[in-house]
């Protein structure tokens, strides 16, 4: 009896260490699981961010991926008009060579030009300081032949006097004004049709410019007739040539008669 009741208590004892051990380890594995599935949804949490992040990173990926093509294509644009600038400032730079160039070349072009225009008008104003000091002495010899012309006309008279006093008579004399125009006459040009306009006039020292020169045809010594209207105004005997101009002597001119001198503008021929 005393054995059977030691032995039941040491097995209640038992059961009882046994059950609590047992709600002990329950109680250990309801937190196990707890703490499991508390791990888990943290897992699930941090997987689901986690996914939510490489979404993003792979969204920025290729967003970035986007952005160095567009970057690559603009770069290559960028190159592109470099290249071309660079092309356009060589052009320009070699346009801007051969511009200076030409400038340079127009500016010695010009400097000679004006060399050679001023050398050729030293030299007109020679020759019209020369031409005019042989006009006025032209002019001086003229009335040196018209005196001696007028001496000669009155000696002849005075012999004719003196002649018929016997009955003897000679030629009567040519007029003074004839005679000057005998020697002055100069050759015919009818075979030549020259026209032309007076530029300027020089009524005190009887000389006058016309338009057309050696370009045209006129020669040193040629005489042009100068009317106005119908009317004959006077002769230019030709003196000096220019290519593009000629300077005479005015002769015939009707002094008594003012309103036909010789005026700019009026017109000269070779042939009435």
């Amino acid at each position: 009896m005393v054995t059977y009741v030691a032995n039941a208590d040491d097995y209640k004892q038992k059961y009882d260490n046994q059950l609590s051990s047992y709600q002990a380890a329950k109680e250990n594995e309801d937190n196990a699981k707890t703490q499991l599935n508390n791990t888990i949804e943290e897992k699930d949490r941090d997987t689901e961010k986690l996914g939510e992040q490489i979404a993003s990173l792979e969204e920025q990926i290729k967003k970035l991926k986007s952005d160095l093509t567009t970057a690559g294509i603009d770069r290559d644009d960028a190159n592109r008009k470099v290249n071309n600038w660079a092309a356009i400032v060589m052009d320009f730079s070699k346009t801007m060579e051969n511009y200076e160039k030409l400038t340079k070349d127009a500016l010695k072009e010009r400097d000679l030009k004006e060399a050679e225009l001023i050398k050729q008008d030293k030299e007109l104003k020679d020759t019209t300081a020369a031409l005019m000091e042989n006009m006025a002495i032209v002019k001086q010899l003229q009335e040196g032949s018209k005196r001696l012309l007028e001496e000669k006309t009155e000696l002849q008279n005075k012999l004719d006097q003196y002649l018929r006093q016997y009955g003897k008579a000679i030629a009567e004399p040519m007029p003074v004004t004839a005679i000057q125009e005998a020697v002055s006459l100069a050759p015919p040009t009818k075979d030549i049709d020259l026209n032309g306009s007076i530029t300027e006039v020089d009524l005190k020292n009887l000389l006058a410019e016309i338009s057309i020169g050696t370009a045209d045809g006129v020669k040193e010594g040629m005489r042009f007739h100068l009317t106005r209207g119908d009317n004959f105004i006077c002769d230019i005997v030709i003196l000096d040539v220019w290519p593009e101009k000629a300077v005479g002597w005015i002769e015939l001119l009707q002094e008594d008669q003012p309103q036909n001198q010789p005026k700019i503008d009026d017109k000269v021929s070779t042939n009435l």
